[in-house]
């Protein structure tokens, strides 16, 4: 019993969009060259990332909202784990979760939001 061969597809994307592709990319470059000053360029000040919260803080966090941290991790979308290891001083908060968690200690009812 033989296998049926078949022919593998190379290729990814099609003829139309690679050359709007090259063509962008042809773009970019005579921009970064200064060769053209017509394309529309924005710039933003990002925020700094937030700061680190200790584990003092993320607990009295908690205890702002008067609940466990099984139902805090929920509010979080982390799991009870992360929440006992953040309060434990085991683990750090990763900066999204840093961010909602400044966001909430500024308002601590916005977790509650739906």
């Amino acid at each position: 019993m033989s296998k049926a061969k078949t022919k593998k597809s190379t290729e990814f994307m099609s003829n139309e969009t690679f050359a709007d592709l090259k063509e962008s990319l042809g773009q970019v470059l005579e921009y970064v060259r200064g060769e053209r000053k017509d394309l529309r360029t924005t710039r933003a000040m990002l925020p700094a990332p937030p700061k680190p919260m200790s584990k003092a803080k993320i607990l009295k966090l908690r205890q702002q909202l008067n609940c466990s941290q099984t139902v805090f991790a929920q509010l979080l979308n982390v799991s009870p784990k992360t929440v006992q290891a953040w309060e434990q001083g085991v683990r750090k908060p990763s900066e999204t979760a840093l961010k909602l968690l400044n966001i909430a200690a500024k308002d601590p009812q916005v977790l509650w939001i739906n």
